[in-house]
């Protein structure tokens, strides 16, 4: 397996392998270009994200700054929208639904660093450069879920159709379709019911 495939795999991989660290420059570099645009910038808005992120078919609407790993391990479902400061460390696969909104400041994490020191250090390599061992696990956000501010969802979350998860929560496990949840670590408050609609 490459390291490339490895990685998506959820398994160890040597993130600084020439194939990963390419992806990983374009993506940052599409990312700074983005966030030096203008919002009347339409045309070029839309080229960078294309090139961005070629596995979403519908790009969503980001606010810059905007920050990616690679881009191209995340998709966005239709009509999506981020605000300031939308981070995507995407470097196991990154689900996101339709309709799904997301406040200032969130943060999506799939990566992972082994517990064990001696597993996480940096490592020698015979030729004398250093490298690290790390993984990840996906994360998958459903349809009509409002992520708000500062929030952090972790690797090997999922969240279910039409969540709304509260400012400043940490997810650290799933969380049911159709719930209310908050806190740190994050959890479900209540049901998202009829008895919440504003009319």
């Amino acid at each position: 397996m490459s390291e490339y495939e490895k990685m998506i795999a959820g398994q160890l991989y040597d993130a600084s392998q020439p194939e990963l660290v390419t992806l990983l420059i374009k993506a940052r570099k599409l990312a700074r270009r983005y966030n030096q645009t203008d919002e009347d910038e339409v045309e070029k808005i839309e080229a960078i994200l294309k090139e961005l992120l070629p596995n979403s078919e519908n790009l969503p609407a980001m606010q810059a700054p905007i920050y990616f790993d690679y881009g191209c391990n995340t998709r966005f479902g239709k009509f999506c929208a981020t605000n300031f400061n939308f981070t995507c460390l995407d470097v196991c696969p990154v689900t996101i639904g339709d309709n799904v909104l997301f406040g200032p400041n969130v943060t999506i994490a799939t990566p992972m660093h082994p517990l064990l020191p001696e597993e996480r250090n940096v490592r020698q390599r015979e030729d004398g450069s250093y490298y690290a061992l790390e993984y990840a696990k996906p994360i998958t956000i459903g349809d009509s879920c409002w992520i708000a501010a500062n929030v952090v969802v972790c690797g090997g979350v999922t969240i279910g159709e039409g969540c709304v998860i509260g400012a400043g929560s940490v997810v650290t496990r799933d969380i049911p379709p159709h719930s209310l949840a908050a806190g740190n670590p994050c959890r479900v408050i209540r049901e998202v019911t009829e008895k919440d609609r504003m009319k």
